[in-house]
């Protein structure tokens, strides 16, 4: 059976509201969002915190890297920044390890899903310049620095970084995921929102790579106009069609609408639609 959890929402002020509501509606995660002032590694760090409120709702968390994260910075300092926040919050996930034991689902690694950095662009007169796919070596040199530290930061721990489409891989990008899922520790998020609003163009490459989902990010969108975030039902996705995927490669699901509203539309849709 799927693991369904729900993100941070903007409209709960603290993480006492976010698991309240994860509780009342059953679902079994919540995943922390970094991008939030609330919830930087300083804070997840207070990790003594964490598990007393999880463990009297009964629930787990999984964590979502700050997507501005840029390992391949061309700035070390600012790279150098990126990898400590990388390293330190592994060692969160795996203080937060056993809640998953107890609450979830052991055969699923738990995951930080990571988002990639486009880097900047320089526009000429007749196109865009991607700064990363010029200096291409440069680039993969941090990669290779990245998934090398990650291995040995993650250890024999059962922790996977997962990889998250947004707005449609570059070709570079694609070249250092793949070289990024040459390793054990690092899998691919499949957020079926966003590709729907970007017309399925990462579809192939995820197919391609299938074996190596993890982690699902389930809302419902609509290709025009492009939208995302809904909540299931409200738009153009064969859910049933990606939920089946989700549970054959047995990977973790958040239901990651934006509102409260949207969230609780979206389990009515779950048990009326995909449990009956």
């Amino acid at each position: 059976m799927i693991q369904f959890g729900m993100p941070t929402l903007i409209e709960n002020k603290t993480l006492e509201d976010n698991i309240s509501l994860c509780s009342s509606l059953g679902l079994k995660f919540i995943e922390l969002n970094m991008n939030f002032p609330e919830y930087q590694v300083d804070e997840l760090e207070q990790t003594d915190r964490l598990i007393e409120l999880a463990d009297k709702a009964g629930i787990y968390y999984t964590i979502h890297l700050d997507e501005n994260l840029n390992i391949a910075d061309f700035n070390r300092l600012v790279s150098e920044a990126y990898l400590e926040t990388a390293r330190r919050s592994i060692e969160v996930a795996k203080a937060l390890l056993p809640l998953r034991d107890l609450y979830g689902d052991a055969s699923q690694p738990l995951t930080l899903n990571m988002h990639m950095h486009h880097g900047i662009f320089i526009t000429l007169p007749d196109r865009k310049v991607q700064m990363y796919d010029r200096d291409f070596d440069t680039y993969m040199k941090s990669f290779s620095v990245f998934r090398e530290k990650c291995e040995e930061w993650i250890g024999d721990s059962d922790i996977m970084i997962a990889v998250e489409n947004t707005d449609g891989f570059r070709d570079y990008e694609k070249k250092a995921i793949e070289f990024l899922l040459e390793s054990p520790k690092f899998g691919l998020t499949w957020d079926i929102g966003h590709s729907k609003a970007t017309g399925e163009k990462d579809v192939p490459f995820i197919m391609s790579h299938k074996d190596h989902l993890i982690h699902f990010h389930i809302h419902d969108g609509s290709e025009v106009p492009p939208r995302n975030h809904l909540a299931l039902g409200d738009g153009e996705i064969d859910l049933k069609e990606r939920l089946s995927l989700a549970e054959q490669t047995n990977a973790r699901c958040v239901l990651e609408t934006k509102t409260i509203d949207a969230l609780k539309k979206t389990t009515i849709w779950l048990m009326e639609k995909w449990y009956e």
